[in-house]
C-alpha cells in the first residue's frame, strides 16, 4: 500500500518528536513517502519531503498547507496521513482504520482519539473535556464494530482513504482558505474532512485501543482532558445503550453557535468552590439540573447532602451516579412533573438558562420545586465583564452575534438581567456574587463595589421564594 503521511511541524520544540514519528514511519511494512510541512529549513534526513511556508500570515494557518499537496496527488497514494507533529500513529492503528472502513458508509470516517500518560503512568483523553460530549443517539453498529460520534471532532490527526478524500475535495469544503469557526484554525485544518465535507468522525468503542494514538508531549495532563476511569463509565453507557439498557436522552442544545462554540455548557466541569459556598449548610436535599460529571454535586455529598441530579444526557449521567448522585433523566420541561410533590432546599440551574429560548418559564417551572426557605442558585456567564464589553464594541468576530439568540444560541446575561428572571419568577434576589478571574483579583480594591461587576467573567444569583 502506499501512502503519503503529512506532517505539520512549526518551530523546533517538537523536532525530538517529529524525528520519533519519522522513524515510526520507516519501519512499517507499508511504502510511505513522508512530507513535513515547517516554517524552518531542517535537515530531517534522507526520503523526507520538506515543504517550507505559511498559506497565510497567521502562524496557525500552517497546517492548511497539506491539502493543496494532498489533493494535488490524490491519485499517486492509497492512503492519506496527516497529523500534528507529537501524534504517533502506529501501523496498528492504520490496520484497524483499513479494517473499519471496508464496514462503514461512505459518510463515516473511522477517526481517533489522543491518549497522554500522566506521571503517575495513568491515562487521560486529551479530545473529551470541557463542552464535548458523545450523542448517545449516535450508538449503532457496523459489521462487528460498535460506534458513536463524538462531539470533538479533534484528534490533531486524520486517515483517509483515496476514495474518502476524493469525496471530500468533491464536496466543495476540503480545499478552502485557512479559517476558523467551531474550531480554531490549527484545529480545523485537522476536522475539515468531518466538520466541512460532509462526513462524520466515528469512534469504535468496541475496538477503542485500536484507535487510541499517544500524544507523546503529554501536554495536557492535569490540564485538560478527563482521567480513563471516567472515559470507562461513559463507553459503559454508550454500550448499555446500544443493549437497550439505557435509553439515550438529551436534556438541552448545550452547544452555542458562536465561534469556537464558547459559552457553551460543560459537561466535564470542575468543582465549582463558588457554588459551594452559596448551598446553605442547613440544605439537606439538592436537585442539580444540567448536570455533567458530577464533581460540584460529588462534594455536597460528602458535606452529607442528598444530591439529585438531571444530567446533561444519559451517557454523561453515568458519571454522576458513579459519584452517588440519584440521577432522573428526562426532557428538561418533563422532569418537574416526575417528583410528585418533592420538593429541594436549594436547587442548581448552572449555565443552563443562558442557552435556553425561554429561560424565565424553566426557571419558573423548578422553581415550585423549592421548600418555602429554599434558594435557587442561577450560573451564567457576566457580560458586563469588561473585557467582554470591549471586545462587543471593537465587533470582534466571537462577539458580533450576541444579542441575537437565533444567531448566538444564548442570551447576554447581566446582573440585571438576571435580576429580572427571578422577580418574574416570583423569587427574590438574595445576593449576586460575580467570579473574579485570578488576573482581576488585584484590581479589585482599586475599584471598589464595581470591581466584581466589572471585572468578574461569572455570575452566581441566589433567588428566595418572596
Amino acid at each position: 500500500m502506499k501512502i503519503l503521511a503529512g506532517i505539520a511541524n512549526y518551530g523546533t520544540q517538537n523536532d525530538h518528536f517529529l524525528r520519533q514519528l519519522i522513524a515510526e514511519y520507516r519501519g512499517m511494512d507499508h511504502q510511505v513517502h513522508l512530507v513535513v510541512f515547517s516554517n524552518l529549513k531542517k535537515d530531517l534526513g534522507p526520503g523526507v519531503e520538506l515543504i517550507v511556508g505559511l498559506p497565510a500570515r497567521n502562524p496557525w494557518s500552517l497546517p492548511f498547507a497539506h491539502k493543496k499537496v494532498f489533493a494535488e496527488r490524490a491519485d499517486k497514494y492509497d492512503l492519506f496521513i496527516y497529523s500534528e507533529d507529537d501524534i504517533l500513529i502506529k501501523q496498528r492503528n492504520i490496520e484497524a482504520f483499513l479494517l473499519a472502513t471496508q464496514v462503514l458508509p461512505s459518510n463515516e470516517i473511522a477517526g481517533f482519539l489522543r491518549i497522554e500518560v500522566g506521571p503517575d503512568g495513568r491515562r487521560y483523553f486529551a479530545d473529551i473535556h470541557s463542552h464535548f460530549h458523545w450523542d448517545p443517539s449516535s450508538v449503532c453498529q457496523r459489521g462487528e464494530y460498535l460506534c458513536a460520534y463524538f462531539s470533538n471532532e479533534h484528534s490533531a490527526c486524520y486517515l483517509l482513504t483515496q476514495k474518502q478524500l476524493k469525496q471530500a475535495i468533491k464536496s466543495g469544503g476540503y480545499l478552502t482558505a485557512p479559517y476558523e469557526s467551531k474550531y480554531d484554525m490549527l484545529v480545523t485544518a485537522a476536522t475539515d474532512p468531518y466538520a466541512n465535507c460532509g462526513m462524520r468522525k466515528m469512534i469504535c468503542i468496541s475496538h477503542l485501543e485500536d484507535f487510541l494514538v499517544a500524544h507523546l508531549s503529554n501536554k495536557y495532563v492535569g490540564r485538560m482532558g478527563s482521567e480513563e476511569s471516567e472515559v470507562l463509565l461513559q463507553l459503559e453507557a454508550l454500550c448499555a445503550i446500544s443493549r437497550g439498557e439505557r435509553f439515550p436522552t438529551k436534556l438541552i442544545n448545550s452547544e452555542t453557535k458562536v465561534r469556537h462554540q464558547r459559552w457553551s455548557k460543560y459537561f466535564h466541569e470542575p468543582c465549582n468552590p463558588e457554588v459551594l459556598k452559596v448551598v446553605p449548610d442547613t440544605a439537606q436535599r439538592v436537585l442539580s439540573v444540567g448536570c455533567g460529571q458530577g464533581l460540584t454535586e460529588q462534594a455536597l455529598i460528602k458535606r452529607g447532602v442528598q444530591v439529585v441530579g438531571v444530567p446533561l444526557d444519559s451517557v454523561i449521567a453515568h458519571c454522576s451516579e458513579a459519584k452517588g448522585v440519584n440521577v432522573v433523566l428526562g426532557e428538561l420541561d418533563t422532569v418537574p412533573r416526575n417528583f410528585n410533590g418533592d420538593r429541594f432546599d436549594c436547587i442548581l440551574l448552572l449555565n443552563i438558562l443562558n442557552l435556553l429560548p425561554d429561560p424565565t418559564s424553566t426557571l419558573a417551572s423548578y422553581a415550585r420545586l423549592l421548600t418555602p426557605d429554599g434558594r435557587i442558585v442561577v450560573g451564567t456567564p457576566n457580560f458586563s465583564y469588561l473585557p467582554y464589553v470591549w471586545r462587543r464594541v471593537r465587533r470582534h468576530p466571537q462577539f458580533t452575534p450576541l444579542g441575537s439568540y437565533a444567531e448566538s444560541g444564548l442570551h447576554v446575561t447581566t446582573p440585571g438581567v438576571l435580576r429580572r428572571w427571578l422577580s418574574e419568577c416570583g423569587l427574590t434576589t438574595e445576593r449576586i456574587v460575580s467570579v473574579v478571574p485570578e488576573k482581576w483579583q488585584k484590581l479589585k480594591g482599586v475599584f471598589g463595589a464595581m470591581s466584581e461587576v466589572l471585572f468578574g467573567s461569572e455570575m452566581i444569583a441566589v433567588g428566595t421564594k418572596h
